[in-house]
């Protein structure tokens, strides 16, 4: 069965999830994922959105946070600080999912500005709870497309903070969770090195070659020493994924005014 870029990310995303994760999940490409997962090989996974909403299990993809889908299924709905208190710092929450506008060889995101702080080019939706979760959830995935506009040798600006400079830069500031571990493009996986927590290439997706890797990142990108081959979408997973999408379009179509 044919795939798009767009839907191996998704999957790829949703593969590294389990039945006792507990997610903190983002709208977009997260949430794809998350659901993704929830509907296949996750059917216990447990999501929490940045609304307060515990355990939700939305038919269609959410607009928001804010999205009434969210707390129409969900086990419970709690306030935004207990949510952050109580879930986050307490240490509950396994999986932070995350996207951005940018990314650096060190897991660092970027979306709050391009172009300097003071007097940007372009001013982006920020961080919202996006710093808390890449500094208090067990561990972080990112997913984001991959590009030389993207995926940059240093961000304009540090919104959630990845393993800053590199080494052992994340612990010496006090952070004593595991940081972002996986990043999933439309071309590959990385991973952050030990020692250094650069991010290297460990798997690349089917008929994606290194020099499209290379050509679509901001800096001198390297390969682990063994890089596998992403297994491709299944039936299932694609079937899955499409009629989730089709749901979604269906139920937000008269959502948008004219």
């Amino acid at each position: 069965m044919e795939y798009s870029t767009a839907e191996m990310m998704a999957i790829a995303a949703s593969r590294a999830l389990t039945n006792e994760d507990v997610c903190f999940v983002g709208i977009g490409a997260p949430s794809e994922a998350c659901n993704l997962a929830r509907l296949t090989h996750a059917p216990d996974i447990t999501l929490i959105y940045e609304s307060g909403t515990i355990a939700t299990r939305p038919a269609v993809l959410p607009l928001s946070i804010g999205d009434p889908e969210l707390s129409e299924t969900a086990l419970m709905t709690v306030s935004v600080p207990e949510m952050f208190q109580y879930w986050l710092q307490g240490g509950r929450i396994s999986i932070g999912f995350l996207g951005g506008a940018q990314i650096d060889r060190f897991g660092n995101i970027n979306s709050s500005v391009i172009g300097s702080y003071e007097r940007p080019k372009v001013r982006l939706p920020g961080g919202g709870g996006a710093p808390e979760i890449a500094s208090q959830c067990g561990q972080t995935y990112v997913v984001m497309r991959q590009s030389r506009r993207t995926f940059v040798e240093q961000v304009d600006f540090i919104t959630s903070f990845g393993y800053g400079q590199g080494g052992d830069h994340r612990e010496r500031l006090g952070i004593t969770t595991l940081g972002p571990t996986l990043v999933v493009t439309d071309l590959c996986l990385l991973r952050p090195e030990p020692g250094t927590h650069e991010l290297v290439v460990t798997s690349m997706h089917q008929n994606v070659t290194r020099e499209e890797v290379i050509q679509n990142t901001g800096w001198p990108i390297r390969f682990a020493q063994t890089v596998e081959h992403t297994p491709p979408p299944t039936d299932t997973e694609l079937e899955v994924l499409r009629d989730l999408h089709a749901r979604t379009k269906q139920a937000h179509a008269g959502k948008v005014l004219p």
